[in-house]
């Protein structure tokens, strides 16, 4: 089955990848709905709870706790899916990396076109002067992440639980309608409305990389059930 990936890239021109955090659980970041992911956290409300809107503005301090001891991925590396998507993407073949992730790995491997879908904790901004923060600022903050300039409370850029997605996501449809060739790996395909962005492919190949089944395999021309790292370490970007 990598022999026939390997050929439907050989022969798109217009690649674009749709990314889970399953593309991150070989840098060592936690998925979500695996037996080891973030919602198998025992804690008193649900990692969807904790990292929820009204979570952050009801009670932002139990927030920050739970972000920060959970979401830093500042020390965190690309791996080989994302390197591979690079040399992908400066041979011309991949056109866009829509992402569900906010590690903001595949901007650290060096890939140029990223949508993040739910932003990236490498943007903060203050919710009352609106100055911009690092991520360094916020994760080595003690407690909220305040302001030194205003001393208002300071806001990851990530789409939380109740929030909408940001306008990228329609660059994200414009790139999938006009792809030939729709990779989609690492993603359970179940969190709306980021995977039915899979039925607005119209293009020749659809490929499904998981390391379970999703509910869109049956649309798909290829179905590989293996983890990423054996999948694209046996991948070459060119003929």
């Amino acid at each position: 089955m990598i022999d026939k990936l390997q050929e439907m890239i050989n022969e798109s021109s217009n690649i674009v990848f749709f990314g889970g955090a399953g593309v991150s659980t070989d840098s060592g970041i936690k998925d979500f709905r695996s037996k080891d992911g973030l919602y198998s956290i025992k804690t008193k409300y649900r990692a969807e709870d904790m990292l929820s809107r009204e979570m952050f503005f009801r009670k932002t301090a139990l927030f920050y706790d739970f972000y920060k001891e959970n979401l830093n991925s500042l020390e965190v590396e690309p791996n080989i899916t994302h390197k591979f998507l690079k040399e992908l993407e400066d041979c011309s073949k991949l056109k866009a990396i829509i992402t569900q992730n906010i590690d903001g790995l595949h901007t650290k491997a060096g890939c140029k076109n990223v949508l993040e879908l739910h932003g990236s904790i490498y943007r903060n901004h203050c919710l009352d002067c609106h100055k911009s923060f690092s991520a360094e600022y916020v994760f080595s903050s003690k407690g909220i992440p305040i302001c030194n300039q205003c001393g208002g409370i300071i806001k990851p850029d990530v789409v939380l639980y109740g929030e909408m997605l940001p306008s990228c996501f329609n660059d994200a449809i414009d790139y999938i309608r006009k792809a030939d060739m729709l990779i989609v790996a690492g993603t359970s395909l179940t969190v709306e409305p980021a995977s039915s962005l899979v039925r607005l492919f119209k293009g020749k190949y659809l490929v499904i990389l998981n390391k379970t089944k999703t509910p869109y395999d049956s649309y798909a021309n290829l179905v590989i059930n293996a983890s990423l790292k054996d999948i694209f370490s046996q991948l070459k970007t060119s003929k």
